[in-house]
């Protein structure tokens, strides 16, 4: 395989993304144009969670899977993604 193709498979697109989103989740958990801390959080758990279904969907290769199971997987991050923001929102009242 030439370098090329390994740069620009998917796994490695995806692995560049998933490097991108760690820097802007520390980007943001230092004050990235956020000036309530609450915000910060929060778009540091969507950044989380969008992290999350990257690697349920390519490199736990859910993806290609049956749709059912696509489905299970898609269905769970949403559900965690939405019920720990609600936790940390509710935390911070």
């Amino acid at each position: 395989m030439s370098l090329w193709r390994l740069v620009r498979a998917r796994t490695s697109v995806v692995w560049l993304l998933l490097v991108a989103a760690t820097a802007l989740s520390w980007k943001l958990s230092h004050g990235l144009g956020l000036a309530e801390p609450r915000d910060a959080g929060c778009a540091v758990l969507v950044v989380a969670f969008i992290k999350v279904r990257l690697v349920i969907m390519d490199f736990m290769e859910i993806r290609g899977a049956p749709l059912a199971m696509r489905l299970a997987g898609e269905t769970w991050v949403l559900l965690m993604a939405a019920a720990l923001i609600a936790l940390y929102l509710g935390a911070l009242q």
